[in-house]
């Protein structure tokens, strides 16, 4: 049984017995402590832990022990963390070919003993990708489902880029977007010359869709920067010369 948004909330504020009514719009300061807690220490699945990050640390953090989990949370889709090693990038035939799965979670426990293992992005080596993607949705504008879409970016400082990730993160597995079928997941760019956050959409032909999706990530942010959506096909034909079409 898929769990509702409200119920996710309720889930992720009862440790702190904050109000789940408002917890997802509170500032990320205010209710990160609260929505950390049900992971609880949970360690990640011990398969995955000798992922390389371009050669300087690791993308997930070494593990002393891994904890069955009793009981779990459905989410109402399935999610899949990939990552691109920048090792690879200059060797790479095409875009696209060093990217990699890491793991699927279905549920909030998994999401939690997944991001728990995660080094900060504050750790990675500059140039590194991390995706969280709907399930069978690449991240890839060849992607039948992303093909028509869009993204909608925000550039942000370092002292702000976990919080943000991770509300970001939160905001879509908890099926907290009005128009949240019409996303296919989230990338991080960690840049030297500036980090920024994506959401990826489907039809980008959607204006009402998309400038809801817009608005309400920057407000789950505490955004008061305008940020823009530029279509997949101007990125591809005019690449850094693409436009947004929309702004909010």
């Amino acid at each position: 049984m898929a769990v509702e948004g409200s119920s996710v909330s309720a889930i992720m504020a009862e440790e702190e017995n904050l109000d789940p009514n408002t917890a997802n719009h509170c500032p990320i300061q205010k209710h990160l402590p609260a929505i950390k807690a049900i992971g609880g220490g949970e360690e990640g699945p011990s398969k995955e832990q000798k992922i390389t990050c371009g050669g300087n640390g690791y993308v997930w953090k070494k593990s002393k022990s891994t904890t069955v989990i009793q009981h779990s949370h459905a989410l109402q889709s399935s999610w899949t963390f990939w990552f691109d090693n920048p090792s690879s990038k200059s060797n790479q035939a095409a875009w696209g070919s060093s990217l990699r799965t890491l793991y699927t979670f279905a549920t909030i426990e998994e999401f939690w003993s997944l991001y728990n293992n995660i080094h900060p992005p504050t750790k990675w080596v500059h140039g590194s990708d991390l995706y969280c993607f709907k399930h069978e949705i690449e991240p890839k504008w060849e992607d039948p489902v992303c093909a028509n879409g869009g993204k909608w970016t925000m550039m942000l400082p370092k002292a702000t880029l976990e919080s943000n990730w991770l509300n970001t993160l939160l905001s879509l597995v908890g099926e907290q977007f009005e128009h949240g079928d019409e996303i296919c997941g989230a990338v991080l760019n960690f840049r030297t010359r500036g980090d920024k956050i994506s959401l990826w959409t489907k039809n980008a032909a959607n204006e009402e869709a998309q400038l809801s999706i817009g608005k309400q990530w920057k407000e789950l942010l505490g955004c008061n920067e305008t940020i823009g959506f530029i279509f997949h096909e101007d990125a591809k034909t005019l690449d850094r010369n693409a436009k947004p079409r929309y702004t909010v």
